[in-house]
């Protein structure tokens, strides 16, 4: 196989996983916002909701939840079978081991509190300036299995964007000697893309989560304090938002 075909065959594999997983999401996204943008009312007055229920019973609820968690982290498998079948151990290239746990804990750590103080502060801004939607992290009724499958639900976007966003995406580009600056934006602006029906204030916040994700990855050579990090982030907003006290979250 020349490198030319080599270099098509590369590209078509990256377009087929993320249209299957987060490029879906992106354009999704994007017409939500335009939605958004046309409707009647600003912007800032409309909301974005995560995490809503699926049904009013409580327990078929719980099995679309669980089976949405489930098949969203289907392009993951792909993404790890198409390394493995081009003979690239996916869990030393994308630093997916577990033998690491104090360096990923204490990143992911690090990463989280470096991204949430400011992205809070981000989301603040944006909804002052009416670029963003009122964010609800999670509307699920007040059933018994809310807490444990909304961790479920960090724990799946962590995985999904993390190993699809930085650690495929990034070594795919890479294999297909892509400048390190574009493989950057590449990441980053798709990472942004895909929250554009939160906003465009959501839009700069990922990004730039993106940027510092990919610089993370690209010296360290490990997914698992992005996931770690991701993990947290999104476990203390939906956690947060469903246990705290809603007059304490209206600036959201």
């Amino acid at each position: 196989m020349t490198a030319a075909v080599s270099r098509r065959f590369l590209s078509a594999e990256i377009v087929i996983v993320l249209l299957l997983s987060l490029g879906q999401s992106a354009f999704y996204a994007v017409v939500s916002l335009i939605a958004k943008l046309t409707a009647d009312k600003p912007l800032s007055q409309q909301s974005a909701v995560l995490n809503a229920s699926q049904s009013s019973r409580p327990y078929l609820d719980l099995t679309y939840q669980l089976l949405g968690i489930f098949f969203s982290l289907v392009p993951v498998a792909l993404a790890i079978h198409l390394l493995m079948r081009d003979r690239i151990n996916p869990w030393r290239t994308l630093g997916l081991t577990a033998d690491r746990p104090g360096f990923d804990a204490g990143w992911g750590t690090l990463l989280a509190a470096g991204i949430g103080i400011p992205g809070l502060l981000l989301v603040y801004a944006a909804s002052a300036l009416g670029v963003n939607a009122q964010i609800v992290p999670a509307a699920l009724e007040q059933v018994w299995w809310a807490i444990p499958v909304l961790i479920l639900a960090a724990v799946e976007n962590a995985v999904l964007e993390e190993v699809i966003v930085v650690g495929y995406l990034m070594t795919r580009l890479r294999e297909m000697t892509v400048p390190i600056g574009w493989i950057i934006v590449c990441s980053a602006v798709l990472r942004g893309s895909y929250h554009l029906y939160q906003g465009f204030g959501a839009f700069v916040g990922n990004a730039v989560m993106g940027v510092v994700f990919a610089l993370f990855f690209l010296k360290y050579k490990r997914v698992m304090p992005l996931i770690v990090a991701h993990t947290i982030l999104d476990v203390a907003a939906f956690v947060g938002y469903t246990l705290l006290p809603k007059s304490w979250l209206t600036w959201l």
